[in-house]
């Protein structure tokens, strides 16, 4: 394999660093990091450019739910003596198992569950635009409640009088209009958090994203107004 080519060497770099390389691949891919400055590069340059996806993500505090079974376990509610009650095999048995409980939650509330991978969706300039030959990657977090989108390649320069602004494109089957997701820098990496997503982004809500050329301050009608200079459909 040709690991001098920048297109090749780029693309297994973000499949490594998204959690989608794996098994004997991704095995390969780390024992040849130490050796290939291109490779160990690349990753470095996709790690930067989802840092801010983690940083962007709000953390989940454990639910009612957990603390009340971990009350449950710790303090049952009291039951009527009898005879079986007071043997002492039986008062073992019970710790052992609240001990066992207990260990079991707490393990549960301090390892959280592993993240999922995130979803890269690649927006291609489109031909006959100032963006053909450029391109965007949008990196959605695995539960849909960040989304960061950073330039691969720089189009040429916009209008001085046009921003880039992000929509969401729902399926045909479904129908409606694209969602605005708000306006993106051309030159630098965009973070957009929960509130400016769709809850149904990873639902089947949204089947591309497309990026269109708009007057300063986003469309003044809520629908692309401009020429889409961006595009690419989500694969789930």
């Amino acid at each position: 394999m040709d690991y001098a080519r920048a297109p090749l060497v780029d693309a297994l770099a973000a499949e490594y660093v998204t959690g989608t390389l794996r098994h004997g691949a991704r095995r390969r891919f780390e024992a040849l990091l130490a050796g290939h400055p291109a490779l160990s590069g690349a990753v470095h340059a996709w790690q930067e450019r989802l840092m801010p996806l983690a940083a962007a993500v709000a953390p989940e505090p454990p639910p009612p739910r957990v603390w009340r079974a971990i009350e449950q376990r710790l303090w049952p509610a009291p039951a009527a003596a009898s005879a079986w009650w007071q043997r002492l095999s039986v008062w073992r048995g019970v710790s052992a198992l609240a001990t066992a409980a207990v260990l079991v939650m707490t393990v549960a509330l301090v390892r959280p569950p592993p993240a999922l991978p995130p979803i890269v969706v690649v927006l291609e300039g489109q031909a006959g635009t100032p963006a053909a030959g450029a391109s965007f990657v949008a990196s959605v977090s695995g539960d849909g409640h960040a989304m960061v989108l950073q330039p691969v390649s720089a189009a040429r320069p916009l209008q001085p009088d046009r921003v880039l602004e992000l929509w969401s494109v729902p399926p045909a089957s479904v129908g409606g209009a694209p969602k605005s997701l708000g306006l993106i820098s051309a030159s630098g990496a965009t973070v957009l958090p929960r509130a400016r997503l769709p809850e149904t982004l990873l639902k089947g809500g949204t089947a591309a994203l497309a990026v269109s050329l708009e007057p300063p301050g986003g469309s003044p009608t809520g629908a692309p107004t401009g020429p889409v200079v961006f595009a690419g459909n989500l694969r789930l």
